[in-house]
């Protein structure tokens, strides 16, 4: 991401070309190249678009999920039980809208956006593991009270 900026201040740096225009062999040149190659590797990696891929992917899976999650509990019980898992999911759901509303201004190089983004999926990553646990004990409960066949 901050590579091209790198490599124009290292360019800034080298010396005039001759008086003949030929360029001045600098410690710097072999610098640049390394870093140009760097850049070229990291852009042909494509990770960029699979990042983007698998945002979506999680994107919609889990708001899919939630929605189904909320359904499902209402259509067995016919209401939702308020509590740490419920609100818990529903500010993963809001953090998710959050963090790819800012995707526009990263593009556009906003920095400020992209460090938004990131704290938002580390908050993010934090609220599931919080939620693993609440999650499991509503899975007790379900399977406590289910008739099996």
């Amino acid at each position: 991401r901050q590579r091209p900026q790198e490599i124009r201040e290292l360019k800034k740096q080298l010396p005039a070309p001759a008086a003949d225009g030929a360029p001045v062999q600098s410690p710097l040149t072999s610098v640049i190249e390394q870093k140009e190659q760097e850049r070229k590797a990291l852009v042909a990696g494509n990770y960029r678009d699979k990042h983007w891929w698998w945002g979506s992917v999680l994107l919609a899976s889990g708001v899919g999920i939630a929605i189904e999650g909320c359904v499902n509990t209402f259509m067995r019980t016919g209401r939702l039980f308020p509590g740490p898992h419920l609100y818990a999911g529903a500010a993963i759901v809001f953090l998710w809208a959050a963090a790819a509303a800012l995707v526009p201004a990263m593009q556009k190089g906003d920095n400020s956006a992209r460090q938004a983004h990131i704290a938002l999926n580390a908050l993010n990553v934090g609220l599931f593991l919080w939620q693993v646990p609440t999650g499991l004990e509503i899975v007790g409960k379900v399977f406590q009270f289910t008739q099996w066949p």
